[in-house]
């Protein structure tokens, strides 16, 4: 022992009297800087594999298919961790879903049963009877309307080609001078070259008569059906409008020949003895307005018996003047000027002065003419759909029973 001991010292002594030079860093075995990496990276994975006391997130309990219970953190797929309560297998935990896509998903598939359910129970409803027949009475008045609509169309655009061709033809005749007779005295029936401007007149009227009736037969029946307001409104208007186009072919002819407007030829008998001024009185129709459209509001009433006093009374001044007008005219005709026919001078003066005075009968029929127009517009303004078209009806069937009269006086009876 003593001598080991020596030994040991002797050895330390010289080694320690040896010159050591200094120990160099960069001369570390490379084997020590790679055993030190592969501690940095197990230190790495077990601190990953390292139970998370405190998750930043709550876990959850979720019980797996073998009746085991699991915790779960609800992180990124990369760092979800589960926690085997009753046994240390991780596979089957980490094969389970997440827990709030699981719920989800059931409250998806819960949601979905009881629509189903819902919508078996209910089933598709079934419209009753009435429902249907309805519907289909809604269909075809729809079909009727267009129908109708478009046989209106057709027939404005056919009604304005034959008011342009007879004002055309009218105003052919009156630029090659067919106004004036021989010997500088005007006779209506040559006047108009075999009063050809009165008898297209009296075909155009025919024409006018025959969708009048048209246009009556749609409105009675539209009224029967109980329509809705729009299209018995648009069936008034179209009632409206065939009478202003009326209104302006007698305009047109009563340049050419007021005689024979104002005669009432193109009437039957009948409605002639209740013409005035080359048509129907205003006040007549307001009358016939007031008797088959009650029930009228008080306002109503008020607004339409303003109307029959303002009609009247313009009806009045019309009379009065073309009463003034035939007394002047019968004053013109018998002159003492005119019981010299040797005296051509003052004859053919006192006749210029009579035709002049007639040429004011064309201004008469006009303004009656107005006034029949205004009065219709007026109460077409003043009632609602369903009277102006029982207003209409009301008219319409007035004339008709006029011209059924005048057929019944001419296919009457006749004693020897």
């Amino acid at each position: 022992m003593i001598r080991a001991s020596s030994m040991s010292s002797t050895m330390y002594a010289n080694f320690m009297s040896k010159d050591v030079a200094p120990y160099d860093l960069g001369e570390l075995d490379p084997a020590l800087f790679l055993y030190l990496d592969a501690q940095d990276h197990s230190s790495v994975q077990e601190q990953r594999q390292t139970l998370n006391i405190f998750p930043s997130q709550p876990m959850h309990v979720v019980p797996t298919p073998k009746g085991e219970m699991s915790l779960l953190s609800p992180t990124s797929s990369s760092s979800k961790q589960s926690i085997d309560l009753a046994n240390p297998i991780s596979d089957d935990v980490a094969a389970l879903p997440e827990p709030q896509t699981d719920v989800k998903a059931a409250v998806k598939r819960e949601g979905n049963r009881k629509g189903t359910a819902s919508s078996d129970q209910e089933g598709p409803r079934t419209p009753d009877a009435k429902t249907l027949r309805r519907l289909a009475q809604n269909r075809e008045a729809a079909r009727k309307s267009r129908l109708r609509k478009k046989a209106y169309i057709q027939q404005l655009e056919t009604s304005k080609m034959r008011l342009s061709q007879l004002e055309q033809e009218l105003q052919r005749a009156r630029a090659q001078g067919l106004l004036v007779g021989g010997g500088g005295v005007i006779s209506g029936d040559q006047g108009l070259a075999g009063g050809n401007a009165a008898a297209m007149f009296d075909m155009e009227y025919g024409r006018w008569l025959e969708d009048h009736h048209r246009l009556m037969c749609d409105l009675r029946t539209a009224v029967q059906e109980h329509s809705p307001d729009n299209e018995l409104r648009m069936l008034v208007q179209n009632c409206l409008g065939h009478y202003d186009a009326m209104t302006s072919l007698k305009s047109i002819i009563a340049r050419c020949d007021v005689f024979h407007l104002l005669s009432g030829m193109w009437k039957t008998p009948a409605e002639r003895c209740f013409m005035w001024i080359g048509g129907f009185r205003p006040s007549e129709i307001i009358k016939i307005a007031l008797r088959h459209t009650e029930p009228l509001t008080e306002q109503q009433i008020l607004g339409v018996c303003g109307l029959q006093q303002s009609v009247h009374e313009t009806e009045e001044a019309l009379s009065q003047g073309l009463e003034a007008l035939y007394r002047s005219l019968s004053d013109t005709v018998i002159s003492d000027a005119l019981n010299c026919p040797s005296n051509m001078a003052n004859y053919m003066g006192q006749m210029a002065v009579a035709v002049n005075k007639l040429s004011a009968l064309e201004g008469f029929v006009r303004q009656a003419d107005n006034l029949r127009q205004q009065t219709l517009h007026r109460l077409h303004q003043m009632l609602t759909p369903s009277q102006a078209a029982r207003c209409f009806l009301a008219m319409a069937e007035h004339f008709h029973r006029l011209r059924s009269l005048s057929s019944l006086w001419l296919a009457r009876p006749r004693q020897e």
